[in-house]
């Protein structure tokens, strides 16, 4: 046998392929509450049959990131009931996660990509760019989720915060949310810098309050019913109006690998 030769390495299997497509556009928030996403039209357009297209799509709708609607797989709307639950597990989890890297990120190398991230979002808020902010912010928070040792715990994190992509596009067009979110990613980068976990949690907690108010503030009519503070201090709204995005869906889906 010649020494040279190395296992191959198996191509990823077409349903991750797609699902992973999916989620990244999800993610970006080129999608509007309420699009259909239909599987014939989504199979010709990436080049494959339906049946990993319906498999990547259950798969998110398992995950709270698509809904059924008779055939059809949509964005769901988020009432202000849904983002009350999910910045209840937020707020338990995150700021949990982030005061496990704290050890870490004293040092210069493994704090950089946190770094090179916020910097960019400096510079996207400072050219008004709101599509490069979101995408700075989502890079900052996956630099410091890398280094969370717990595999789990990522995927919750992840999981939820991908749900606020409807968020994210309402109300990352406003400089003032921009600043209140810019300064939150600041606190947490000081506070890693200097390895205190604490401070670090105790900063991503604030950035949360202050990202569901700005939240509420965008969707909600000047009439909406007062919050009710709940057990983790979060509040909880009465109303259940479902915040409705302002930005109109991008057709930037690729063919899959």
């Amino acid at each position: 046998m010649p020494p040279t030769l190395k296992p191959v390495k198996r191509q990823a299997a077409l349903g991750d392929q797609v699902y992973r497509l999916l989620q990244t556009h999800l993610r970006s928030g080129a999608m509007g509450a309420g699009q259909p996403l239909q599987e014939v039209q989504l199979a010709e357009r990436l080049g494959v049959s339906r049946t990993p297209v319906r498999e990547a799509m259950m798969r998110l709708a398992s995950e709270g990131l698509l809904s059924t609607v008779g055939r059809s797989f949509v964005v769901p709307a988020l009432t202000m009931a849904d983002v009350d639950d999910i910045y209840e597990i937020r707020f338990l989890v995150e700021p949990a996660a982030l005061r496990r890297v704290a050890m870490l990120t004293v040092d210069p190398a493994v704090r950089a990509p946190i770094d090179a991230a916020l910097d960019d979002a400096i510079a996207a808020d400072a050219a008004g760019d709101a599509a490069r902010f979101r995408e700075s912010a989502a890079r900052f928070r996956s630099a410091w989720l890398a280094l969370v040792p717990n595999a789990r715990l990522v995927r919750v994190v992840e999981q939820y915060s991908d749900h606020m992509q409807q968020i994210r596009a309402i109300t990352l067009g406003d400089a003032r949310v921009r600043a209140i979110v810019l300064r939150g990613l600041k606190r947490v980068a000081a506070a890693l810098a200097k390895g205190d976990g604490e401070r670090a949690a105790a900063a991503m907690d604030d950035n949360l309050r202050e990202a569901r108010k700005a939240f509420i503030a965008a969707a909600a009519p000047s009439d909406e019913p007062e919050t009710q503070s709940g057990a983790n201090g979060a509040g909880r709204t009465n109303g259940t109006r479902s915040p409705r995005p302002r930005t109109k869906p991008a057709d930037t889906l690729r063919s899959a690998p």
